[in-house]
């Protein structure tokens, strides 16, 4: 039960770093054992993760950090409930771009996940495998139809991108200067934001040059194989 965040924010203000913190710390109700960013700056994913709960993080880390050099804030979040080695957490990123992913894509042992999917791996956490699928212009959503998957993007163009299927939730809040993701809407009125909107499964949101969209793929488990 691990929480996930997409956020980008255009003009960031001081109070948008308060809201920012309070999403993490209010998505600490999914999950203690382990905290991570990834953001885009200086033209690449920055990427932090350590093993401890979002409200020691966001202590330890100043949100205004991680804002671009054009003044604006592009970045993904995790909060981990581990049900697996503390080593591997998320977000699973290199410096093109970077997932995070609520969830479970294979419960195979890792030494197994090439036979099945194609996909070398580093890690033996499943939410690689998405990774791995995006780097190959894969759609995780097709590619792994029995999973349980709720997932944000970004990439070093700043593009944000979130996506479900009907095993895990997530809600967004879209304005024109604003778009967030997170795994409930309770985050989201906790963190003080009174509306919200769930995400419908199987529709891959976008948010890129400030432009939010979405776009259907098939949902019959036929037309997916």
């Amino acid at each position: 039960m691990c929480g996930v965040l997409g956020i980008v924010i255009d003009d960031y203000k001081k109070k948008d770093g308060d809201l920012v913190r309070r999403l993490f710390q209010q998505s600490m109700i999914r999950g203690k054992h382990a905290t991570g960013v990834s953001f885009v700056k200086n033209n690449k994913v920055n990427t932090i993760k350590e093993p401890v709960a979002a409200k020691q993080f966001v202590d330890k880390y100043n949100v205004d950090d991680w804002v671009n050099e054009d003044g604006n804030l592009y970045c993904i979040g995790h909060i981990r409930y581990s049900t697996s080695d503390l080593r591997y957490n998320q977000p699973m990123a290199n410096e093109e771009i970077s997932i995070v992913h609520n969830g479970v894509i294979s419960q195979e042992r890792p030494e197994q996940w090439y036979n099945i999917f194609g996909y070398e791996t580093v890690t033996h956490n499943d939410s690689e495998l998405i990774l791995r699928a995006i780097i190959n212009s894969d759609v995780p959503l097709e590619k792994f139809i029995d999973s349980s998957m709720a997932v944000c993007t970004i990439d070093k163009n700043k593009k944000l991108t979130a996506f479900r299927n009907e095993a895990r939730p997530l809600y967004y809040y879209a304005e024109p200067r604003m778009t967030i993701f997170a795994s409930t809407a309770d985050i989201l009125k906790r963190a003080g934001i009174t509306y919200c909107e769930k995400t419908e499964m199987y529709r891959i949101y976008t948010v890129e040059e400030f432009t939010f969209s979405s776009v259907d793929i098939p949902t019959n488990v036929e037309d997916l194989q």
